[in-house]
């Protein structure tokens, strides 16, 4: 597997991306786990239906920047630009909200969550 040549940008997104995705690995893994173990896991013929998207950011954050691929970089590039959007507006009160910054690696009630107004690259700053 090729790994990919890390310019500013990539490490500019790297930095973004652990800002951004505050659970570790253990955590996230955890999550989805439980998540796929819902009322909905529990059908007829239980799949374990887990985020795909979260799986990739599993890997992500199971490696070092050295070791990153061009699939890892789109993953990192993806979940910066849906975490950011849906942090813009946040909607704490709604539980599909969170449920999906969850599954992307973004816990919005950890008391290290970026909030807008306090992080200039998040809606809301001036």
């Amino acid at each position: 597997m090729a790994h990919h040549r890390l310019g500013g940008d990539t490490v500019e997104l790297w930095t973004r991306f652990h800002e951004l995705v505050n659970m570790n690995g253990n955590e996230l893994r955890s999550w989805l786990l439980t998540e796929a173990s819902g009322p909905e896991g529990f059908t007829s013929a239980p799949s374990l239906d887990i985020d795909v998207t979260g799986r990739d950011v599993v890997h992500v954050l199971d490696k070092r920047r050295t070791d990153l691929t061009p699939e890892d970089v789109e993953t990192m590039r993806a979940v910066v630009e849906e975490v950011s959007s849906l942090l813009v507006e946040p909607h704490p009160e709604d539980e599909n909200w969170r449920r999906t910054l969850m599954n992307l690696g973004h816990d919005p009630l950890k008391p290290s969550s970026p909030r807008p107004g306090e992080d200039p690259d998040i809606g809301g700053a001036e």
